[in-house]
This record gives C-alpha cells, sequence and structure tokens, in this order.
C-alpha cells in the first residue's frame, strides 16, 4: 500500500472512531485531530521498520572487555497491544562481551525499536535479550523492564501507579548466581548526581 492511502484510511478510521463516541469531526478542536494520530501513531510504531540486527551490526567493535557493561534507567514509551494505551518504563539491560562490544547508543535504540511496536511487556523483554544475543553473541543477557501499563490504571481495575517488572536473562545470568546478583544489585543502586 502507498503511503497516501495508507494515510488517507488511517485518517478516515480515526474520523469513523470520533462519530462513533459520539464526537463531531468537523469540530474546530478535532478538524486536524485524524492528522495528528496518524502521525502519532507513524511514530509510535516505527519499529516495524527497523532491523535490530542491522542497528546492532553497524556498531561492533573488537575488544579484550569481558566484565559486565549495563545501561540502566532506559525510558521507554509503547502502546499495549490489547488496547492501544500506553506503557510507560525503564529498561535496564547488561551484557558480558565475547570478543566484541557494541556502541552503547545502540542498547537503547534496541529497545525503542521494540517499545516502538505493539506490545506486551513480557514479550518486549525476551525480543531484546534475543535480538543481543543473536547479534553480539554475548556470554550472557540481562533485561529488566519496568512500567506502568495505563490499561491498568486507566480502565479495569484502575490500580494507580503500580508497576509491572520483567525480565529475561542469557547466558551467564541465567547459569551463574553471582553474576545475577552483581546485576541486580547494580540497577538497584541509588542513583548519583549526573557528570
Amino acid at each position: 500500500m502507498v503511503e497516501k492511502e495508507r494515510e488517507e484510511k488511517f485518517k478516515a478510521a480515526v474520523t469513523t472512531i470520533l462519530e462513533l463516541v459520539g464526537e463531531d469531526p468537523n469540530r474546530e478542536g478535532l478538524v486536524k485531530t485524524p492528522q495528528r494520530v496518524y502521525k502519532a501513531f507513524m511514530r509510535l510504531t516505527e519499529g516495524y521498520g527497523m532491523d535490530p540486527e542491522q542497528v546492532l551490526n553497524d556498531a561492533l567493535f573488537e575488544s579484550s572487555n569481558d566484565e559486565m557493561v549495563l545501561v540502566r534507567d532506559i525510558e521507554f514509551y509503547s502502546l499495549c497491544e490489547h488496547h492501544l494505551l500506553p506503557i510507560i518504563g525503564r529498561a535496564h539491560v547488561a551484557y558480558i562481551p565475547d570478543g566484541k562490544v557494541v556502541g552503547l547508543s545502540k542498547i537503547p535504540r534496541m529497545v525503542n525499536i521494540f517499545a516502538r511496536r505493539l506490545q506486551i511487556q513480557e514479550q518486549m523483554t525476551e525480543q531484546i535479550a534475543d535480538a543481543i544475543v543473536q547479534t553480539i553473541h554475548p556470554k550472557g543477557v540481562a533485561v529488566v523492564l519496568e512500567a506502568r501499563h495505563m490499561c491498568m490504571e486507566m480502565r479495569g481495575v484502575e490500580k494507580i501507579n503500580s508497576t509491572t517488572v520483567s525480565s529475561a536473562l542469557r547466558g551467564l545470568f541465567k547459569k551463574d548466581a553471582k553474576t545475577r546478583e552483581e546485576f541486580m544489585s547494580m540497577i538497584n543502586a541509588p542513583l548519583r548526581p549526573r557528570y
């Protein structure tokens, strides 16, 4: 489907939704809403057009480092695939190199690739870990996501500020308790002042 055709179908669908909830799509505040929603959704789902392997492979470097590399507190925003409502969270991603390291900025990009798809948190956690394993081939990978789900807070049980935590452990993080404990202590350490 060509881009313009997709855009027109999307805007028509938003207009229909507005009508079905009892709104007037021609009201001043809503006239441009279908276009705005289209642009927002294209941004919020741009992860479908990104290849995790390509992103990581573009920044792989030989290294003798074999100690844990951790990028923590990566903010992410996603959409729940069941209700299309926001998931707002933080990701902590660690890996133990095995001859190669990846540019640090690629780890948050990896989180965004999977966050910018319709998601469930459990699957997103697994997808991030598996993409790193398949591309970097480290000795181990650990991913922990902490998130608030608006589908729980805005509807249904309406439990405000409840947090869901999910993890995916691969290699040494799964096999070795000391490695896992080191990771957990690092992600739970208090934040220090920024440099």
